[in-house]
């Protein structure tokens, strides 16, 4: 029997994409939606076979290898494993400097 994992959101990944469907809105509610619709079902997705995402490049080159991504292009929602719970931490543009972000909300204590 496959192993199903639950899928949380942390008030953070909520936020950021709270803001990035805001801002899509401004120009195309309808396009907003869809991008909501679509992010949100690849995140569901998660609840199956979590391990198979990447790990954060950007992480892993410092040494993290706790954090994996889906990547949705243009967007990409980072996430942990835990137990049988998949944390989603945020969602972030890749056209932004996403290292500097990632560091600074998933490692507060190096920086």
């Amino acid at each position: 029997m496959q192993k199903t994992y639950e899928v949380l959101w942390s008030e953070t990944a909520e936020n950021d994409l709270l803001k990035i469907i805001e801002y899509i809105a401004q120009d195309n509610p309808g396009n907003a939606l869809k991008i909501l619709d679509k992010i949100k079902e690849k995140v569901a997705d998660l609840s199956f076979f979590p391990e198979k995402c990447r790990i954060v490049p950007e992480l892993y080159n410092q040494g993290i290898t706790l954090y994996r991504e889906v990547v949705i292009p243009p967007w990409r929602v980072q996430y942990r494993i835990a137990d049988s719970q998949v944390f989603v931490l945020s969602v972030l543009d890749s056209r932004q400097n996403i290292e500097d972000v990632l560091l600074r909300r998933f490692t507060p204590h190096i920086i």
